[in-house]
């Protein structure tokens, strides 16, 4: 079976089409987003919860930029492992680049969540954030993280929940059209309430759950409203003028400070029996 696989930090980038001309834009996305305070606090929250300690061996998939692979090589020192893992090679280059320049021992590797390239159980914990939402068989990359972690190994999975988005101001009908566009065209876009199920089934004991509900600035939505309104345009959900009119009302309350746009954010902490 071919599975979808997908970047790790929004409803629309897919690794695969990800090109060399795209990659700086992407790159400069992930950065605006890693500076959002709710994505701070969840990443804060998701690694004292994992509780990766000296020694241990750490995989972060989905590593993005790199960041998370090396708050591990942080914790595990230089008798442990800390590995980020990402489907883009481009974005493998970059992260390793940006540790080498930090004098981190994170490394990166090319590779997809279905098929992770670690023994069985060589993994103490395992953290996941923002994969599974662009992800086709969610089960089956469950059942080769658990395959990757030994016995009392923890994962962390944090995911978006993108029924519960919420963007003032805009026409209700219009901002209702949008958001569906966006959901039909996100593979699991309910990922985040499915996470606790799915390590469930695959084997796993729950041992803590958080959320945030992470409020996004202009700088850092605007990029994904863009791209979700052409979109609908093109999809025939909303016309080029209410499209228009969605804009200009964003803008206009953006500009006097009265605007919201947020989406929750969900993380599920589990071992291996």
């Amino acid at each position: 079976m071919a599975h979808e696989d997908m970047t790790d930090q929004g409803p629309s980038f897919h690794a695969d089409q990800v090109d060399s001309g795209q990659i700086d834009t992407l790159v400069a996305i992930l950065d605006v987003q890693a500076q959002l305070p709710g994505i701070q606090r969840m990443r804060h929250w998701a690694h004292e919860a994992l509780a990766v300690t000296a020694g241990e061996r750490a995989l972060d998939i989905g590593s993005g930029t790199g960041s998370e692979a090396m708050a591990f090589a942080e914790r595990v020192g230089a008798d442990g492992e800390a590995v980020g893992i990402d489907p883009n090679p481009a974005m493998v280059a970059i992260a390793e680049r940006r540790a080498a320049a930090a004098g981190s021992t994170a490394r990166y590797v090319d590779g997809s969540v279905y098929e992770l390239p670690f023994p069985d159980g060589h993994f103490d914990a395992i953290r996941c954030e923002r994969v599974y939402q662009h992800l086709d068989d969610p089960a089956a990359a469950t059942a080769e993280i658990a395959r990757a972690l030994r016995p009392g190994g923890r994962v962390l999975l944090i995911d978006s929940d993108w029924h519960t988005s919420i963007t003032h101001p805009g026409d209700p009908a219009v901002v209702r059209a949008i958001s569906e566009t966006l959901l039909a065209n996100t593979p699991n876009p309910a990922s985040g309430r499915r996470l606790r199920g799915l390590l469930v089934a695959a084997g796993f004991e729950i041992d803590d759950m958080g959320s945030e509900a992470v409020i996004w600035d202009p700088g850092s939505a605007l990029p994904l409203y863009d791209e979700m309104t052409e979109r609908a345009v093109a999809a025939g959900a909303v016309t080029a003028e209410q499209h228009d009119q969605f804009r200009a009302d964003l803008n206009a309350g953006i500009a006097v400070g009265d605007y919201h746009l947020s989406v929750t954010m969900f993380a599920v902490l589990a071992h291996k029996r």
